[in-house]
């Protein structure tokens, strides 16, 4: 199945619904079903803005599957739709390049730790 890796904590901020667009600096023509993996990293200074969400922030871990909508080249009427949700998650400014539209969240209970890969990789969910 297709993976992306996020670093936390936007990895768990899409898991548990938080998060429904997630940035890229280049644009894909897949959707579908895809499997969201929390990498290593981790920006210490957005989960301070979130730590009080009450949810954790695991590393090497798939969390969720979601259905990738679309991926839509951001401009600034995409902009200030976005900027209307959240701050802690989504900030003050949407930085150029794609939003991918994530929907349809299923939490998933994975406890293998798996590493991560740059861009969309695939994993063996049967293994």
């Amino acid at each position: 199945m297709k993976v992306l890796t996020l670093k936390q904590p936007w990895a768990s901020l899409v898991a548990n619904g938080y998060k429904v667009y997630e940035f890229r600096s280049w644009k894909t023509k897949y959707r579908g079903e895809i499997l969201i993996h929390a990498g290593c990293g981790v920006d210490k200074e957005w989960l301070e803005k979130v730590k009080d969400y009450g949810i954790d922030f695991p590393k090497k871990k798939i969390l969720c599957k979601v259905v990738l909508e679309d991926c839509i080249e951001i401009d600034d009427k995409l902009n200030k739709e976005i900027l209307k949700l959240d701050k802690n998650v989504y900030g003050e400014k949407i930085r150029d390049g794609y939003a991918w539209k994530l929907g349809k969240v299923t939490k998933l209970e994975i406890e293998e730790k798996v590493n991560g890969q740059l861009g969309i990789w695939n994993y063996d969910v049967d293994k």
